[in-house]
Order: structure tokens, then C-alpha cells, then sequence
């Protein structure tokens, strides 16, 4: 077939390409969102940045792709192939884990494999829709766009493109243009960091959130001024006689129910361990910064006290490192696999001494799985039995992992009085909190164990984040329960879960303190500042600072809504009162500068 010979004038190649790569962002805007489409998009096209930000790195990519390859239709389909299949795992991550795709999920490209395999993975007509429009676009580049510019217009053009990232990426990176210039705030609330990344599109987002990925510093960050500050408070040793083991548990997907309005009525097994424990010890709220996933964060948040994470690419300082200087002996156990969020690596980062995993221990156990908890709990006892004193052990759970069975019972009994709820959701419900009582008995068996045990122990639990109860939260807004994001309290709510702190009879008589009380609200790393506060230790030197900030009755910084808790209410960063806002200030800069320097070793 002879083709139009029209299609060799550059005239006609470069306006084809151009517009090809508009319609080709225009896609991407398509299906950023996961609900309310048209609304979503017509909000799109009343803000011109949102629309030249989203639309700009399609263009820009094409005509490097251009450059390198000579090829309008080849361009075309490398771009389209790049935007829309990010675009698409951004839409599935929507529609599953109510989470958007970020830039630093690139490099978690085998764990998000693994967890689809878990989900009731479809392909929706939009998929279809995508693949025809790119093939389309290439097919009619081909037959209509095959001007060949010469090596120096190549070489011009791809020196163009390349220049023009260096001011773009001030844009891009910017916190005031995502926060200002390009608010869509009528579709959405200040307080849902999800919707507000759908308000934005999906190509602008994605790349603002390289910035993050990048680890820039903080607004105002002086490393001088950091070391100086940090300086003013030197470790502190733990007193021999007051070197009690700490077992640590963070519990997969674990939350406690009976205080959420609408939550189903449950079977008194659910809890009631928990709450028992609980009038034993001191325990509280904690306001993690994830929902139904992303459990790393609330895990290393812990360990570390940052309230924003680094790389962990390194050693890095942590909590883990301190005690180990203190000689402590530090392990601890996921059932998992140990490429998970590159536990085996970061692990080792963060200080621990052993660490184990499904590969090198669990697996064994479990006939080749993952452990449940009747298996992970017992054998927490008799590896901490074993341990060198002092230890500090910190394990994560993997049994309340979602999604739950929503087609039969697994866990044999009823947990929850059927309230008339759907077939779909009464599963749901009964086998998340079957799992939840299970976690319940092997928790109270363990708590006995250290009970009646003369080595001085103080069990630290704590829940990841909220579960996940159908896709899009489906279960959660049946119920009524009031997770969304648009109030303060809803806010609460949606990131709340909680911890609890307790201590046998051989750690409260070294420590001299009874371990009882309410505990204060906290976020994941000021949770382990409450720890060592009711341990009665000083701790290390950005602990102290931090003891400080949270005396100015800051005990929550939430780092992806970027807003803290004062005296129990919620203020943007920008709207906090002094001294309060100052304070934490320093305090992300002197944690930015802890994550980078590095200071403890054997």
C-alpha cells in the first residue's frame, strides 16, 4: 500500500505528534480517578495548571522519544505505553487499596505482584478502551506523520527537552503550586491526602511525589543549625538495673472496633483479651499515616521516631542502633518473605542483630508459608527465652493481611451478630474478626507466659493501620462507619488505631513503676518516645528533642496530610500556633539530618 506522501512534511508530522501527545495526557486524565469521572474531569479543565502539568510531560516525552528514534508512531507508542500503564497501575491501586501510585513504588514492583495475586484482580472496558487509543494514535502516526528530521534537528530537540526539565522540575517539586496554585478543593477535602491527588490528575501528582522519593530536605533545613540543636542533647544510657527486655508487636491490620460509631456488634472472644491487657497497662490512641496498606511506614516510623521517612538504603540511625549500644541483643520475626518492603535489607540497616523470615526460619515451620499466629506467637516465647539478656525483639504480623474470604467462613464460629448485612459483607466481616480473636487468645497466652517469667519484660503491641474491608472501603460506607476525611473527626477515625504498653511483675519492680494509666494520642514516631517515657528513660538525643516538642502538646505529625495534632486538635503545619509550629519545624529538620548522618555502630 502506498502511503499519502503529505505524511513526509515535517508541517504535518510535528502538529500530528503534538496532538497526538495532548490526547494522549488527555487519556491519562480520563481514568485518574477512581470514582466520579466526568465531575473529576470537567474540575480538571477549570484549572489551566492542573491541565498544562498533566499534559506537559506527555508532549515532552514524546518529543524525546522523537528525537531518539526518528519515528512519530514509535514516539507515540513508548509514551502512550508509559503514561497509560502508570496511569492504569495508579487506577488499580485506587480501586484496591484506596492508595495512589507514588514514585517511590517503582522500586516495589515485586511485592505489588504479589499482593494483586491476592485481590480479585478484573480488567475493566477502560483497559481495552487505552490499548485501541494508543494503537489507533501509532497506526495513524505511521500513515500520516513520517517526516525523518535530520541527526542535528534530532540532537536540538532532545537538547531542548532536556534543558527545559531543570526549571520544570522547581514546578514540579514545589509545594506551593501543589498546594495552591493547583488546588481543586471543591471536589475534595483538605484532609484526604488520597483525594487530593485525584483532584490533581495523575501524571502531575505522580511526579510531585519524586520529590518525596528524592528525600529533599525540609523547608528552612541549616545542617548547621541541626547538628547545633541536636548537640544540646547527648544520649543517655539506660541504668543497669533498669535494662528490661522489650518485646514489640506490630499486628497486621489490627484495630479495635467497639469505639467506631455503626461498627458491627461482636462476640465478646473479638476483644476482650485486648481489653484485659489493657486495664493491666497503659495504652491509647495511635494515628498512623496509612490506610489499609503501606504498613513499612507505621513499622519503621516506630523504629526510628522519623516523621518523615529516609531511604534506609543505609545504616542508618534508629532506636534499633541505640539499644544495641545500650547491649541490648536486637532480633525479631515476619512471617513473610524476607524481600518484602526489602526487609532483609533495611532490617539490617536499621541495627537489628538477626531477623526472622519466612526463607530462613517460618517457612520451615509453616510447611513451606507464611506462619499464622498460632504459630508466630509461640515461637516469639521461645526465641525470646533463648535470647541474650537484655533484648529488644520487634516483630510484624502477617495473619490480619486483607483482603478477607467474602464467599465463605474460614474461621469457623461466629464474631459478629448479622445485622441483615449482605452475603459479601458478613464474610468479610466474620473472617476479619475471627482472625483479630484468634490474634486475641495467642496474645493473652503470650502475655501469661511473660507473666510468669522472672526475666523483667515489657510487651509493646500495636496496630499498622485500619483493614481493608472491600474494595473502595465498600464495607466501611455500608455500615455508616465514618472514615472519610472531610471532618477532623472523621480524619481521626480513618487513620486511628491503637497501642498498649505492659509490663510483668520483674519489669515493673526494676523499673519501679506500676505501667498502668491512660496514654496519650500519638503518631507512629512518637510512639516509641511514649514507650521510654513510661519506661522512665531519658533515650537518645533526638528522643529528648522530641520530648520537648511533644511537651509544647504536639503528639502527631501525619506526614502524608502534612498537619499535627495539638492538645488533641487538628491544625495544618502552616495554621499551628507558636511555639508549636516552630518546634516542629526543627524537628523534621533535625530528624532529615539524623537520616542522613549517621552515628552508631559496634
Amino acid at each position: 500500500m502506498k502511503l499519502p506522501e503529505f505524511g513526509k512534511k515535517a508541517r504535518v508530522t510535528i502538529p500530528l505528534l503534538l496532538a497526538a501527545a495532548l490526547c494522549l495526557g488527555v487519556l491519562s486524565l480520563l481514568f485518574a480517578m477512581k470514582a466520579d469521572r466526568w465531575t473529576l474531569l470537567a474540575s480538571y479543565f477549570s484549572n489551566p495548571w492542573v491541565v498544562v502539568l498533566n499534559l506537559l510531560p506527555g508532549v515532552l516525552l514524546a518529543a524525546l522519544l522523537f528525537a531518539l528514534s526518528g519515528r512519530a508512531y514509535l514516539a507515540f507508542l513508548l509514551a502512550g505505553a508509559a503514561v497509560m500503564g502508570c496511569t492504569w497501575v495508579n487506577w488499580f491501586k485506587l480501586q484496591f487499596r484506596n492508595d495512589p501510585f507514588l514514585f517511590e513504588d517503582i522500586v516495589l514492583v515485586r511485592e505489588a505482584g504479589d499482593m494483586a495475586g491476592k485481590y480479585d484482580v478484573f480488567f475493566p472496558k477502560g483497559l481495552a478502551f487505552t490499548a485501541l487509543c494508543i494503537a489507533a494514535g501509532a497506526l495513524a502516526l505511521y500513515v500520516c506523520a513520517r517526516w525523518k528530521p535530520s541527526r542535528r534537528v534530532r540532537l536540538a530537540t532532545a537538547a531542548v527537552v532536556l534543558a527545559l526539565l531543570f526549571p520544570l522540575r522547581a514546578v514540579y517539586f514545589s509545594d506551593s503550586v501543589y498546594s495552591t496554585l493547583t488546588k481543586n478543593g471543591g471536589l475534595t477535602n483538605q484532609w484526604d491526602s488520597t483525594q487530593v491527588y485525584q483532584s490533581k490528575g495523575f501524571v502531575y501528582p505522580f511526579l510531585h511525589s519524586l520529590r518525596a522519593a528524592a528525600s529533599p530536605p525540609p523547608d528552612g533545613y541549616q545542617e548547621a543549625d541541626s547538628a547545633a540543636r541536636l548537640a544540646a542533647y547527648p544520649d543517655a544510657d539506660i541504668p543497669d538495673g533498669q535494662k528490661v527486655n522489650i518485646l514489640a508487636i506490630m499486628l497486621e491490620g489490627y484495630c479495635d472496633f467497639t469505639d467506631v460509631p455503626n461498627a458491627p456488634a461482636l462476640a465478646d472472644e473479638v476483644y476482650a483479651p485486648l481489653h484485659a491487657l489493657e486495664a493491666e497497662g497503659i495504652s491509647g490512641k495511635l494515628v498512623t499515616n496509612i490506610f489499609a496498606g503501606g504498613t513499612v511506614n507505621s513499622e519503621r516510623s516506630f523504629l526510628t521516631g522519623y516523621p518523615v521517612l529516609p531511604s534506609f538504603g543505609a545504616p542508618t540511625n534508629s532506636y534499633v542502633w541505640y539499644l544495641r549500644g545500650q547491649g541490648y541483643h536486637t532480633t525479631g520475626s515476619h512471617p513473610g518473605n524476607d524481600w518484602f518492603y526489602q526487609r532483609d535489607q533495611v532490617n539490617a540497616n536499621l541495627g537489628f542483630s538477626e531477623y526472622w523470615f519466612l526463607e530462613n526460619h517460618y517457612g520451615e515451620l509453616a510447611g513451606g508459608g507464611i506462619a499464622p499466629d498460632d504459630i508466630l506467637f509461640p515461637e516469639l516465647q521461645r526465641l525470646c527465652d533463648a535470647a541474650p539478656e537484655p533484648w529488644f525483639s520487634f516483630s510484624v504480623t502477617y495473619q490480619g493481611h486483607g483482603p478477607y474470604p467474602d464467599d465463605q467462613t474460614v474461621w469457623g464460629g461466629e464474631y459478629i451478630v448479622d445485622a441483615g448485612y449482605s452475603e459479601t459483607e458478613y464474610h468479610i466481616l466474620n473472617n476479619y474478626f475471627g482472625s483479630v480473636a484468634n490474634t486475641g487468645k495467642n496474645l493473652a497466652a503470650l502475655a501469661e507466659h511473660l507473666r510468669a517469667s522472672d526475666s523483667p519484660t515489657v510487651l509493646v503491641v500495636f496496630g499498622d493501620h485500619k483493614p481493608w474491608l472491600g474494595d473502595n472501603e465498600s464495607v466501611y460506607h455500608s455500615l455508616g462507619m465514618p472514615i472519610g476525611c472531610d471532618t477532623p473527626e472523621g480524619f481521626l477515625c480513618h487513620y486511628s488505631t491503637q497501642y498498649l504498653i505492659w509490663g510483668n511483675d520483674a519489669a515493673k519492680a526494676a523499673l519501679g513503676r506500676n505501667l498502668q494509666g491512660d496514654g496519650p494520642t500519638v503518631g507512629p514516631s512518637m510512639l516509641m518516645e511514649t514507650v521510654f517515657d513510661a519506661l522512665g528513660w531519658t533515650g537518645p538525643a533526638r528522643m529528648q528533642q522530641q520530648r520537648e516538642l511533644r511537651n509544647a502538646g504536639v503528639t502527631m505529625y501525619h506526614s502524608v496530610a502534612q498537619n499535627a495534632l495539638l492538645n488533641g486538635e487538628l491544625y495544618d503545619l502552616a495554621d499551628l500556633p507558636e511555639p508549636a509550629r516552630t518546634l516542629l519545624r526543627e524537628h523534621l529538620c533535625d530528624s532529615y539530618y539524623e537520616g542522613k548522618h549517621f552515628r552508631y555502630g559496634d
